[in-house]
């Protein structure tokens, strides 16, 4: 599966059932190319905008439950987030 492939769906927390939006990149080794994690939008921050900084939120490969057609489905807790109480 290619990173335009990934761009295409939509990731959810099966947890949740929240959508978290879609790929915007990936992390991967450099030692032996495999994926790390995900990247999905995180908060949007006006000031971000002018430094042109991307937030995001890193998804770690092992917390990817299920790549299915349309959308990826993660398992994350709100702590995973910066939700927590």
């Amino acid at each position: 599966m290619s990173l335009s492939e990934l761009k295409m769906k939509d990731v959810v927390n099966v947890a949740t059932g929240k959508k978290l939006g879609k790929v915007m990149d990936i992390e991967f080794s450099a030692c032996d190319g495999c994926v790390q994690a995900i990247v999905v939008p995180g908060d949007f921050k006006i000031g971000s905008l002018f430094k042109g900084e991307k937030n995001g939120v890193v998804i770690p490969w092992e917390r990817i439950a299920r790549i299915g057609d349309d959308v990826i489905l993660v398992q994350l807790s709100p702590d995973d987030l910066g939700e927590g109480e």
